[in-house]
Protein backbone atom coordinates (compact mmCIF):
# COMPACT_ATOMS: atom_id res chain seq x y z
CA UNK A 1 0.00 0.00 0.00
CA UNK A 2 2.92 2.32 0.70
CA UNK A 3 4.54 1.46 -2.64
CA UNK A 4 1.34 2.24 -4.48
CA UNK A 5 0.87 5.69 -2.94
CA UNK A 6 -2.11 4.80 -0.76
CA UNK A 7 -0.37 5.82 2.49
CA UNK A 8 0.48 9.51 2.89
CA UNK A 9 1.92 9.50 6.43
CA UNK A 10 2.72 6.86 9.05
CA UNK A 11 2.45 7.46 12.79
CA UNK A 12 3.83 4.62 14.88
CA UNK A 13 6.20 3.84 17.67
CA UNK A 14 9.46 2.09 18.28
CA UNK A 15 7.70 -1.29 18.40
CA UNK A 16 6.27 -1.19 14.87
CA UNK A 17 9.58 -0.07 13.39
CA UNK A 18 11.64 -2.53 15.45
CA UNK A 19 9.41 -5.53 14.69
CA UNK A 20 9.27 -4.56 11.02
CA UNK A 21 13.07 -4.34 10.85
CA UNK A 22 13.47 -7.57 12.84
CA UNK A 23 11.19 -9.30 10.36
CA UNK A 24 13.08 -7.86 7.39
CA UNK A 25 16.51 -8.81 8.77
CA UNK A 26 15.82 -12.12 10.53
CA UNK A 27 12.38 -13.32 9.39
CA UNK A 28 11.14 -13.25 12.99
CA UNK A 29 8.89 -11.21 15.25
CA UNK A 30 9.94 -11.34 18.89
CA UNK A 31 11.93 -14.43 17.98
CA UNK A 32 9.06 -16.28 16.34
CA UNK A 33 9.38 -17.22 12.67
CA UNK A 34 6.82 -15.11 10.81
CA UNK A 35 6.27 -17.83 8.17
CA UNK A 36 5.87 -20.91 10.37
CA UNK A 37 4.95 -19.46 13.77
CA UNK A 38 7.66 -21.56 15.41
CA UNK A 39 10.03 -20.25 18.04
CA UNK A 40 13.54 -19.71 16.69
CA UNK A 41 16.48 -20.74 18.87
CA UNK A 42 17.86 -17.57 20.48
CA UNK A 43 15.34 -15.63 18.41
CA UNK A 44 14.26 -13.63 21.45
CA UNK A 45 17.42 -11.59 20.87
CA UNK A 46 16.53 -10.61 17.30
CA UNK A 47 14.67 -7.40 18.16
CA UNK A 48 17.71 -6.12 20.08
CA UNK A 49 19.98 -7.21 17.21
CA UNK A 50 17.71 -5.29 14.81
CA UNK A 51 17.95 -2.13 16.95
CA UNK A 52 21.73 -2.54 17.13
CA UNK A 53 22.03 -2.89 13.34
CA UNK A 54 20.12 0.35 12.79
CA UNK A 55 22.13 2.12 15.50
CA UNK A 56 25.37 0.95 13.85
CA UNK A 57 24.15 2.34 10.53
CA UNK A 58 23.10 5.64 12.13
CA UNK A 59 19.40 5.67 11.17
CA UNK A 60 16.84 3.64 9.26
CA UNK A 61 17.62 5.60 6.08
CA UNK A 62 21.35 5.07 6.57
CA UNK A 63 20.72 1.32 6.98
CA UNK A 64 18.91 1.34 3.63
CA UNK A 65 21.64 3.38 1.96
CA UNK A 66 24.26 0.93 3.28
CA UNK A 67 22.31 -2.09 2.02
CA UNK A 68 21.54 -3.41 5.52
CA UNK A 69 17.75 -2.99 5.27
CA UNK A 70 16.19 -4.11 2.00
CA UNK A 71 12.46 -4.54 2.69
CA UNK A 72 9.63 -3.82 5.07
CA UNK A 73 7.33 -1.00 6.07
CA UNK A 74 10.06 1.41 7.10
CA UNK A 75 12.05 0.58 3.95
CA UNK A 76 9.03 1.36 1.77
CA UNK A 77 8.31 4.62 3.61
CA UNK A 78 11.82 5.86 2.91
CA UNK A 79 11.99 4.54 -0.66
CA UNK A 80 8.63 6.15 -1.49
CA UNK A 81 9.13 9.45 0.38
CA UNK A 82 6.32 8.71 2.83
CA UNK A 83 7.00 10.71 6.00
CA UNK A 84 6.75 8.96 9.32
CA UNK A 85 6.71 9.96 12.95
CA UNK A 86 7.94 7.34 15.41
CA UNK A 87 6.85 8.45 18.88
CA UNK A 88 8.65 6.82 21.77
CA UNK A 89 7.58 5.41 25.09
CA UNK A 90 9.36 4.86 28.39
CA UNK A 91 8.97 1.09 27.74
CA UNK A 92 10.91 1.08 24.46
CA UNK A 93 13.86 -1.22 23.88
CA UNK A 94 16.64 0.81 22.36
CA UNK A 95 14.94 2.84 21.00
CA UNK A 96 15.80 3.15 17.33
CA UNK A 97 17.63 6.38 16.48
CA UNK A 98 14.64 7.65 14.42
CA UNK A 99 12.30 7.51 17.42
CA UNK A 100 11.34 10.85 18.97
CA UNK A 101 11.64 10.16 22.69
CA UNK A 102 10.32 13.54 23.89
CA UNK A 103 6.52 13.20 23.86
CA UNK A 104 5.90 16.92 23.42
CA UNK A 105 8.27 17.01 20.45
CA UNK A 106 6.57 13.91 19.00
CA UNK A 107 3.13 15.53 19.37
CA UNK A 108 4.35 18.69 17.68
CA UNK A 109 5.72 16.64 14.77
CA UNK A 110 2.43 14.74 14.47
CA UNK A 111 0.45 18.03 14.53
CA UNK A 112 2.36 19.20 11.44
CA UNK A 113 0.79 16.38 9.45
CA UNK A 114 -2.76 16.07 10.85
CA UNK A 115 -3.88 19.53 9.73
CA UNK A 116 -4.15 18.50 6.08
CA UNK A 117 -5.57 14.99 6.34
CA UNK A 118 -9.11 14.12 5.39
CA UNK A 119 -9.08 10.46 6.45
CA UNK A 120 -7.13 8.45 8.98
CA UNK A 121 -7.00 4.70 9.56
CA UNK A 122 -5.59 3.76 12.94
CA UNK A 123 -4.43 0.18 13.01
CA UNK A 124 -3.55 -1.99 16.01
CA UNK A 125 -1.85 0.44 18.32
CA UNK A 126 -3.99 1.66 21.17
CA UNK A 127 -1.66 4.37 22.47
CA UNK A 128 -0.84 5.83 19.07
CA UNK A 129 -4.47 5.63 17.96
CA UNK A 130 -5.61 7.55 21.03
CA UNK A 131 -2.83 10.10 20.59
CA UNK A 132 -3.71 10.56 16.92
CA UNK A 133 -7.43 10.80 17.69
CA UNK A 134 -6.73 13.51 20.26
CA UNK A 135 -4.82 15.56 17.68
CA UNK A 136 -7.34 15.29 14.84
CA UNK A 137 -9.93 17.92 14.01
CA UNK A 138 -13.43 16.43 14.49
CA UNK A 139 -14.27 16.65 10.76
CA UNK A 140 -11.57 14.13 9.77
CA UNK A 141 -12.99 10.75 8.81
CA UNK A 142 -11.39 8.31 11.22
CA UNK A 143 -11.42 4.53 11.36
CA UNK A 144 -9.88 2.49 14.13
CA UNK A 145 -9.12 -1.16 13.41
CA UNK A 146 -8.05 -3.32 16.33
CA UNK A 147 -8.70 -6.83 17.59
CA UNK A 148 -9.27 -5.35 21.05
CA UNK A 149 -12.70 -3.67 21.39
CA UNK A 150 -11.34 -1.57 24.28
CA UNK A 151 -9.20 0.41 21.84
CA UNK A 152 -12.26 1.74 20.02
CA UNK A 153 -14.06 2.40 23.31
CA UNK A 154 -11.10 4.31 24.73
CA UNK A 155 -10.92 6.49 21.62
CA UNK A 156 -14.58 7.44 22.01
CA UNK A 157 -14.23 7.99 25.75
CA UNK A 158 -11.34 10.38 25.20
CA UNK A 159 -13.17 12.75 22.89
CA UNK A 160 -12.78 11.14 19.47
CA UNK A 161 -16.48 10.42 18.95
CA UNK A 162 -16.14 10.66 15.14
CA UNK A 163 -14.10 7.43 15.02
CA UNK A 164 -15.72 4.42 13.41
CA UNK A 165 -14.47 1.24 15.03
CA UNK A 166 -13.83 -2.08 13.35
CA UNK A 167 -13.00 -4.94 15.71
CA UNK A 168 -11.07 -7.52 13.72
CA UNK A 169 -7.65 -8.98 13.16
CA UNK A 170 -5.50 -6.52 11.23
CA UNK A 171 -3.86 -9.41 9.35
CA UNK A 172 -7.25 -10.11 7.80
CA UNK A 173 -8.32 -6.48 7.42
CA UNK A 174 -5.32 -5.06 5.54
CA UNK A 175 -5.36 -7.48 2.58
CA UNK A 176 -9.13 -7.00 2.24
CA UNK A 177 -8.73 -3.22 2.31
CA UNK A 178 -5.91 -3.37 -0.22
CA UNK A 179 -7.93 -5.57 -2.61
CA UNK A 180 -10.94 -3.27 -2.29
CA UNK A 181 -8.84 -0.19 -3.00
CA UNK A 182 -7.24 -1.85 -6.03
CA UNK A 183 -10.61 -2.69 -7.57
CA UNK A 184 -11.77 0.94 -7.17
CA UNK A 185 -8.80 2.43 -9.03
Amino acid sequence: MIKEGIVDILFAGNALATHDIESALYGTSLGTCVKTGEAVRRGHRHHIYAINEINKAGSIKDAIDKGVLKKGIMYECIQNDVPYVLAGSIRDDGPLPDVITDVIEAQEEMRKYVQDVDMVIMISTMLHSIATGNLLPSHVKSICVDINPATVTKLSDRGSAQVVGIVTDVGTFLPMLYNELKTEQ
